[in-house]
């Protein structure tokens, strides 16, 4: 469903939008260190002129001890239904900077690509469905579907503030559905949509043997070394076959249906191109366990980092006081965050000697997995666009990241979380060098042209 004096816009301006998307993602906002904040409040202020000058109303920037999230409205089609459309504009760090061909805030195109942090998670992603929001303003003066606007600035560092601006401002963000440019496709030429994701909970260690580092020659043997411990303890979290080995974390996991695996099946999966691809080998699966389903349905326990004593050129004789890590997880369909966090730090402190001591954070409340129903008329919706504009069905596929946005509009605000994003799942999102495709830029413009209207379409509004 689209207009032809919209697509007509959209491709007499696509130049412009593009040049004015380099800028956007050149603002280097990285919400987890405080260094960036300049970068978080210029990204804000530049979204929020923008959809000032598209034509949005009500256009403001939502606290709650944060990052701002920018709002914006119009809700000037009456009997059609709300959309909330989500997006975020905060990024990961870049490091490491010795890894990037090109600097990672001075996007570059080459090869038919935006090379950026940020370029795919998801500046450019929300930009396409803010363009799509222009063009229909500018050529017709209206949107074919009552539209509000939640862009954040904390999606990379789990969402912190986003439940109290949701109770705060829940009046703002009363909607039928929340749509997401967050997200991902499977793989290039492949028409997909999502319709899960996995949750996630998050930790800092510290292990602590004595109160100073120690000569390893006048210490060593009676003295505990700190590393060793930690090493042991967080061997203990799988078995030799690599199957979490926390009693408790896994309680509620839900049995993946007889559609997840058809899916699975449907997407003639090539295995060995995966692993090729990052230069991994097979072999670390748990047993019984499909990739796709290990990948998008299973939950992880992972150490994202590990470090403690000497770390500097040669050699040093000494045994470290203490060592630390920093572990994340993804949990699957089912799964309570609170109850996985308590299984799991029971399981560490059990694990530990009594001469050690370990402390023990929780860097992030958690998020719980989020599955969207089979028949949701949004998602029906969606899968049609894709239909139209790729000439084929979309597959549906899960998510193995986390968007913290879905489980808390389903809790908070009772809405499902419907995915439209053009991002790919291999454009070495949160990794050096960071890419976004060209040609996802114009599929995507064609894609949220119509999606709009498709959405407007959709009846009985809900409520």
């Amino acid at each position: 469903m689209s207009v032809p004096a919209v697509d007509e816009w959209m491709e007499a301006n696509k130049a412009r939008l593009l040049d004015e998307l380099l800028g956007f993602i050149a603002k280097p906002s990285v919400s987890t260190d405080p260094s960036y904040k300049p970068g978080m409040d210029a990204a804000a202020a530049l979204l929020a002129e923008r959809l000032t000058r598209i034509g949005m109303h009500n256009v403001q920037r939502l606290n709650a001890g944060g990052h701002d999230a920018v709002y914006a409205s119009w809700l000037d089609a009456p009997g059609a239904p709300t959309i909330l459309v989500y997006g975020h504009y905060d990024v990961q760090p870049p490091d490491p900077l010795d890894q990037w061909e090109t600097p990672p805030f001075e996007p570059t195109i080459r090869d038919g690509r935006i090379h950026a942090r940020g370029a795919s998670d998801d500046k450019s992603p929300l930009w396409i469905a803010v363009s799509a929001m222009e063009a229909w303003l500018a050529v017709t003066g209206k949107l074919p579907v009552n539209v509000k606007l939640l862009l954040e600035g904390e999606e990379e560092v789990g969402s912190r503030s986003l439940p109290a601006i949701m109770q705060t401002h829940r009046d703002l963000l009363t909607a039928d559905v929340l749509i997401s440019a967050d997200g991902g496709r499977w793989r290039p030429g492949t028409p997909t949509t999502n319709t899960n994701s996995r949750g996630n909970i998050g930790y800092e260690i510290t292990l602590r043997t004595a109160n100073t580092d120690l000569h390893s020659g006048r210490y060593g043997g009676p003295v505990g070394n700190a590393a060793m411990v930690l090493a042991r303890v967080l061997a203990t979290l799988h078995d030799q076959e690599n199957r979490i080995a926390v009693a408790g974390f896994m309680d509620g996991l839900k049995r993946p249906s007889n559609a997840d695996f058809a899916s699975m099946a449907a997407l003639g999966f090539d295995e060995a191109a995966f692993f090729s691809e990052i230069g991994a080998r097979p072999g670390a699966i748990e047993p019984g366990a499909q990739l796709l389903e290990s990948l998008w349905l299973r939950p992880t326990i992972e150490v994202n980092g590990i470090w403690g004593g000497y770390q500097g050129p040669g050699g040093k004789t000494v045994i470290p006081k203490e060592a630390h890590a920093k572990l994340t997880c993804r949990l699957g369909p089912g799964m309570d965050p609170g109850r996985a966090m308590d299984a799991l730090e029971a399981h560490l402190r059990a694990q530990v000697p009594a001469w050690a001591d370990i402390e023990i954070t929780r860097s992030r409340g958690g998020t719980a997995a989020y599955v969207v129903p089979e028949e949701d008329p949004f998602l029906l919706a969606v899968e049609r666009v894709i239909a139209e504009v790729h000439g084929q069905k979309p597959l549906r596929v899960g998510v193995g990241g986390t968007l913290p946005i879905s489980a808390m509009a389903k809790e908070r605000l009772g809405l499902e979380t419907v995915m439209l994003s053009y991002a790919i799942a291999d454009e070495r999102i949160h990794a050096p060098n960071e890419f976004f495709r060209l040609s996802s830029f114009d599929d995507g413009l064609k894609a949220w042209t119509r999606a709009l209207p498709m959405f407007g379409a959709v009846a009985p509004a809900r409520g």
